[in-house]
């Protein structure tokens, strides 16, 4: 598996737990949740969108 198909598949699972968090609590968006601010699956989230986008290196992006 090449490193670029972990990151997305890794973002994949994310989006889907996140999803799933937001259903549970009948939230169209984590925006809308009082737990946002210091919400550990949000955290990982950001980090995996990040990763994803950087591909694991430090600095910028691929777009």
């Amino acid at each position: 598996m090449q490193a670029s198909s972990a990151f997305e598949e890794s973002l994949t699972q994310k989006i889907t737990e996140v999803q799933a968090c937001q259903k549970e609590k009948a939230h169209g968006s984590c925006m809308q949740c009082e737990k946002l601010i210091g919400c550990e699956l949000r955290k990982a989230y950001v980090q995996i969108t990040y990763e994803s986008m950087s591909k694991g290196e430090i600095g910028g992006f691929e777009f």
